[in-house]
């Protein structure tokens, strides 16, 4: 499956410390495995994954044959839903 990150995405775990980034980058690639829920309130399919305080907005999206794992938001979990 294809990983794409959102700009704002790869910003966040750019400002990170390197463990909390391979943390989370770990989590992002042992999807659909781990601590996901379905958000309501959106039209998209979206989920999200949680790491420990941070939270992992994402959905699936279909590219020609393809499933690519689009990561729109990564942040702490207070921040994210706003």
């Amino acid at each position: 499956m294809k990983i794409v990150y959102h700009k704002q995405a790869i910003k966040a775990l750019e400002s990170m410390p390197a463990a909390m980034r391979q943390r989370i980058c770990a989590g992002i690639n042992g999807i659909p495995n781990g601590d996901i829920k379905k958000l309501k309130g959106h039209s998209d399919e979206r989920m999200r994954l949680r790491i420990g305080k941070y939270r992992v907005v994402f959905n699936y999206m279909k590219e020609n044959t393809e499933t690519v794992l689009f990561v729109m938001e990564i942040g702490s979990r207070g921040d994210i839903y706003k």
